[in-house]
């Protein structure tokens, strides 16, 4: 598609779950032929406080770690959100240039408007995702964005709204072609 389209570009991405010994469940070797990397916690989401902040920050000093998703891990009504300092891992994402993900899925919107604009403030980038499993769900990006909009962020501060050529991820954007 890529050497086909112009002005259309398909980008070679994963998520991967943050284990809870704070590795990730696909190898560096696997990840550094990836355009951008999404990390997430599912398992083990009862850790202490220490341990899960620990663990995420961990992850996200993975030099191949672009995003961190659904960084609290809640899902409104059925289970609360992790123990995390989430101070720290604002910190660790303007130290390692971790974008922050907006899960705009109703049962999420996660990241919270209150960190999102704790991030804006910090000059940490925001990508908003609509956690979508089918094409029916990726109209439920409105949420997200009333979450950004209520977190004060502008175009500047989403990377859904750049340009190929600004995105943090640029330097293997090309691999493909």
């Amino acid at each position: 598609m890529n050497g086909k389209l112009d002005n259309f570009t398909v980008f070679a991405g994963i998520e991967v779950d943050i284990r809870a010994d704070a590795t990730l469940d696909f190898p560096d070797r696997i990840l550094e032929n990836c355009d951008f990397v999404v990390a997430a916690v599912y398992s083990a989401q009862q850790q202490d406080e220490r341990t899960m902040t620990g663990r995420i920050i961990k992850a996200m000093e993975n030099p191949h770690v672009d995003i961190l998703a659904h960084p609290s891990g809640r899902l409104i009504g059925e289970r609360e959100a992790y123990m995390v300092d989430m101070e720290a891992v604002l910190e660790a994402a303007r130290r390692t240039g971790t974008i922050l993900e907006i899960n705009a899925f109703p049962s999420r919107l996660d990241l919270i408007d209150v960190y999102v604009r704790r991030a804006k403030n910090m000059g940490i980038r925001i990508a908003i995702g609509t956690d979508a499993h089918s094409s029916g769900q990726l109209d439920l990006m409105k949420f997200g964005v009333t979450v950004a909009r209520r977190g004060w962020l502008e175009k500047k501060d989403v990377i859904n709204t750049l340009e190929k050529e600004n995105l943090p991820f640029i330097p293997c954007l090309y691999r493909w072609r």
